[in-house]
């Protein structure tokens, strides 16, 4: 059986913490990267323009164009990406320092008073970071081809979620309750899944739209081009199977698929909105002072999450709106997260 003790119980809660607030940034600062359009910014990888950098001054810049005749330097889309992948670079070293502070830490023989540490998950965690890291260069390689994009976008989340998860648990969050309370609580685990799935689904599509370039493919609100059903292609918008194109920057799609991808994030933004409303009213039913307060900040969130996406139809994708928009839908995951973990995890009170 493995354990850990107090002393290292901080210092690895502290270091996932670190990992964590860091992931926050980089998940920002890829939603900035991609929607301004500087996932390209760098034709190469991992150096810009075979700088450790980017390219500012003006013999840098000449000696940049001359090396990469196809994509001249733009100074305003070089400084994210590299921004980007320094900041997702120094959270990859954060987590291999949480993997083997975990693997240290269970060929030690501790005391039956301390804690079992989780080791699965910090491994986990590594090997995730590894394909981010594999994505994020085919993302320039294959120069934003969606699926890539997507996939790239949803191991952010899924890194960010998991360092969320593991801090729950060096940090012993859990509920307690009496026994008639968790008995409430198990029959909504199967809702508590759907709940969270739904939500990962609709982040999934969140990200097929931002790597299509379809978020503005409806002007108008709650209509699209004046019609509830307007004309689309469902089977080229979510061909998932395409070729890989010369270049996705700007989206390669026609407006009926672009109308189709975007008209499935609408529908999916209605269906998060009910099942999170009864999932909520489920989890207040169970009588729990310390459960009502989660309620609460899902239901806020989730406001803030849809006036966020209904902003960004209005006003045409501005983008703090957007970013926003990006961080919400984060922020919306993790409640969901700690959620599932407090209703799996729930102790009876003594």
């Amino acid at each position: 059986m493995l354990f850990r003790s107090e002393k290292i119980d901080k210092t690895l809660f502290r270091l996932t913490i670190a990992a964590f607030l860091l992931a926050i940034v980089v998940v920002v600062l890829g939603a900035f990267t991609r929607l301004v359009d500087a996932g390209l910014g760098c034709p190469d990888w991992p150096g810009c323009y075979g700088h450790l950098l980017w390219p500012d001054e003006a013999h840098e810049i000449v000696k940049a164009e001359a090396a990469f005749p196809d994509t001249p330097v733009e100074a305003d889309k070089t400084w994210p990406e590299m921004v980007h992948r320094y900041f997702a670079g120094t959270l990859g070293l954060l987590i291999l320092g949480i993997a083997i502070l975990s693997i240290r830490r269970s060929t030690q023989t501790l005391t039956e008073l301390s804690q079992r540490i989780p080791l699965k998950l910090p491994l986990f965690l590594l090997v995730l970071v590894i394909v981010q890291a594999a994505f994020g260069m085919w993302t320039v390689t294959l120069k934003l081809w969606p699926k890539i994009v997507t996939a790239h976008l949803m191991g952010g989340f899924a890194t960010l979620s998991l360092l969320w998860l593991l801090g729950q648990r060096l940090g012993g969050q859990h509920w307690h309750l009496p026994n008639h309370t968790i008995k409430r609580l198990q029959q909504i685990k199967p809702l508590v899944i759907i709940a969270l799935l739904v939500v990962v689904v609709q982040i999934m599509l969140g990200g097929w739209v931002s790597s299509n370039y379809a978020a503005l493919a409806c002007p108008d609100v709650p209509q699209c081009f004046g019609q509830w059903l307007p004309p689309m292609d469902i089977t080229t918008g979510f061909a998932v199977f395409q070729d890989i194109g010369p270049n996705y920057l700007g989206g390669q799609l026609d407006n009926y698929s672009r109308i189709a991808i975007h008209m499935a994030h609408r529908i999916g933004a209605i269906t998060v909105l009910v099942t999170l409303l009864i999932f909520g009213v489920c989890l207040w039913r169970t009588q729990a002072a310390v459960v009502r307060p989660w309620v609460v900040a899902l239901w806020l969130v989730l406001a803030v999450q849809i006036a966020l996406g209904l902003s960004n139809i209005i006003w045409a994708l501005p983008l703090s709106v957007a970013v926003a928009h990006n961080a919400v839908g984060a922020l919306l995951l993790l409640i969901m997260v700690s959620i599932y973990y407090r209703v799996y995890s729930v102790k009876t009170v003594d």
